[in-house]
């Protein structure tokens, strides 16, 4: 195994295991359920705004150790920035998944790249990004 493969399952290990920011913001701006029906994960994320930026956000889930640890790594990666910031970091962590060379901007979600060699694990690691996709266009921040 080399060594980006045991940072990997190293980083996958402690978010699954010690998430960040588990459980439902009080009070929140928008709530969004994001379910993967092909294997049962689900993901509900709670955001909080201050103006545009995500001011505050955590989630609540069930499913296997990828989702629920990149739900985990999302929440530190989106908390503080723009809506549109976020929705950007997304969209460059969607493209990763898919094969696209990571950057600098993805920080530890970087490590996750090496679920792209399990195709069918690529819905559970994207799972909560789509949530949030969601969440921003659907509700977003009011104001």
């Amino acid at each position: 195994m080399g060594l980006l493969d045991s940072l990997y399952q190293e980083l996958v290990l402690e978010h699954y295991r010690k998430p960040r920011n588990h459980g439902a913001l009080q009070p929140f701006d928008v709530r969004e359920e994001g379910i993967n029906p092909s294997c049962g994960d689900e993901v509900t994320l709670y955001l909080r705004f201050d103006g545009e930026t995500i001011q505050d956000v955590s989630f609540e889930g069930e499913g296997c150790a990828i989702s629920q640890a990149s739900a985990s790594m999302l929440t530190e990666a989106v908390k503080g920035l723009s809506s549109e910031a976020a929705l950007a970091l997304s969209q460059r962590f969607r493209e990763m998944l898919h094969g696209a060379e990571p950057d600098r901007a993805l920080g530890d979600l970087s490590l996750l790249r090496g679920v792209a060699k399990l195709p069918a694990r690529t819905k559970c690691a994207a799972l909560p990004f789509s949530t949030l996709e969601v969440a921003l266009g659907r509700g977003g921040p009011q104001g």
